[in-house]
């Protein structure tokens, strides 16, 4: 899918990457191991494999194939307070990880270098879609494995992403991330450079006190949230905040606390 030619994407990459350096993401991504583990699965992470996770956060997805690999994993992110996370997740593991500070759209790897490239719930937040997949299959070696997790437009994340997003517009032209979670953008950016597509709906259920508990959670450490309270102000952040308890209590599902099922796509492609 094309992207908006006026967008400068690294401006926008450059303020993305202030925005999730706000806050402190593990504190919010940690609950995402099990999808970690299930996508390792998923994409039958072997012994002796090289296995690269991209936009690692505080290293879910390299923590999750190092158990299986039984050898060192990489993980990349350009938020450096997260890759401290991660190697500090990974030592109290007795795991090796190579944490490594860099850019899902530059990946600073050679051609072909991992048998595995993973990423959970990060390189669709990359601005530039198609460099962004350019890159993952690039540092893949033929008939390796990309491996995905990705949160859909109609499902909870990317329904909060819409909310917030009417209170606090990102820049025009750019493609929303949830696109990833749709197998006609995978097979649009991917193109005929893959040889086969595995695509499994799943589901991530988030688990709060309550929708005052959850807000408060992402306001004070998931950077996209924090930075839309700051931008709102005072005067708006009480509409931002009625419309976000308004969809948390839509969606739960459990009568004494807040459960909500995320739905995301478990996503595995082999290079060709």
């Amino acid at each position: 899918m094309a992207q908006e030619q006026a967008v400068d994407l690294k401006q926008v990459t450059k303020v993305q990457q202030q925005t999730w350096s706000q806050g402190d993401f593990s504190r919010i991504g940690i609950a995402g191991q099990a999808v970690a583990e299930d996508l390792a699965e998923a994409a039958n992470v072997r012994a002796g494999e090289r296995v690269l996770d991209v936009a690692c956060g505080a290293g879910n997805g390299a923590i999750a194939a190092a158990r299986r690999t039984w050898g060192p994993t990489v993980g990349l992110d350009y938020v450096p307070a997260l890759l401290e996370r991660g190697r500090e997740r990974a030592a109290a593991e007795r795991l090796e990880v190579e944490f490594v500070e860099g850019d899902a759209q530059e990946l600073p790897f050679e051609d072909g270098s991992f048998d595995v490239v993973m990423s959970i719930f990060g390189a669709m937040f990359a601005p530039d879609h198609q460099r962004t997949a350019d890159e993952l299959l690039r540092v893949t070696r033929s008939g390796g494995r990309v491996a995905m997790a990705n949160w859909t437009p109609s499902g909870f994340v990317g329904t909060m992403f819409k909310t917030v997003a009417g209170h606090a517009p990102p820049p025009p032209g750019l493609a929303p991330p949830p696109l990833w979670g749709t197998e006609e953008h995978l097979r649009d950016v991917f193109g005929d450079r893959i040889s086969d597509l595995s695509i499994t709906p799943r589901h991530l259920k988030m688990r709060y006190r309550s929708p005052e508990h959850f807000i408060e959670i992402f306001r004070t450490w998931f950077g996209p949230a924090k930075v839309a309270f700051e931008r709102v102000g005072p005067d708006g952040e009480d509409a931002l905040a009625g419309d976000l308890r308004d969809l948390l209590e839509r969606s739960n599902t459990d009568d004494e606390t807040l459960v909500v099922p995320s739905e995301y796509l478990e996503v595995v492609a082999t290079k060709a």
